[in-house]
């Protein structure tokens, strides 16, 4: 059975339900650039990071057949599930749509703060707190176990992880124009309250 939709026509007459183009504030512009910026250098900085790792074993040609097999399908594994799925797919999407909200919505404590904002770490539904917040809990474990990790083992998992932080670096930029220009980026996903 079809139910009956009320259309609130001063809403759609105002173009922004059409996904039209609207002129934005140069502020506006300024504060989410500076979230979306922020978590890609975080995001690049990591990869650059760990591409010292990730070459090391290639560099000092210490791989086997079998282990250059291995390095090579994590690789795109990676890029797959943790570059295309998780970081174009959601993440990305929810940074971008942030970082818009955040730019007509300013406080000072969120735009101080603005990458962490655009992250979802705070001023988020539950769901997209805890998995911010367990997100980054995992990444910091991770990161003091792979520290014991002798090579090549250690550049193997790291050149799993380096395309995609690197196509997630690349993919929030590109999504925040998209949504300056009046693409629908994807949901802010922002608490029901204030």
């Amino acid at each position: 059975m079809l139910e009956r939709v009320r259309v609130d026509a001063p809403h759609i007459l105002d173009g922004e339900a059409l996904g039209a183009t609207r002129r934005r504030r140069p502020i506006s512009v300024l504060v989410g650039a500076w979230g979306v910026f922020g978590v890609a250098l975080l995001l690049g900085r990591a990869a650059a990071r760990l591409a010292v790792h990730a070459v090391e074993p290639i560099r000092e040609h210490s791989l086997t057949f079998t282990q250059a097999g291995i390095y090579a399908a994590w690789a795109a594994i990676g890029l797959y599930f943790e570059g295309y799925k998780a970081f174009q797919k959601r993440f990305c999407p929810r940074v971008a749509a942030r970082a818009l909200h955040l730019g007509e919505h300013r406080r000072a404590l969120h735009v101080a703060l603005a990458p962490l904002f655009c992250m979802g770490f705070f001023h988020a539904n539950r769901r997209t707190k805890v998995l911010a917040w367990g997100t980054a809990i995992m990444i910091l474990c991770f990161i003091a176990i792979l520290r014991h990790v002798p090579q090549p083992w250690r550049g193997i998992v790291d050149g799993g992880v380096v395309p995609p932080l690197t196509w997630g670096a690349v993919a929030v930029v590109v999504l925040y124009i998209r949504g300056l220009t009046g693409s629908d980026v994807g949901s802010a996903e922002l608490p029901d309250g204030p």
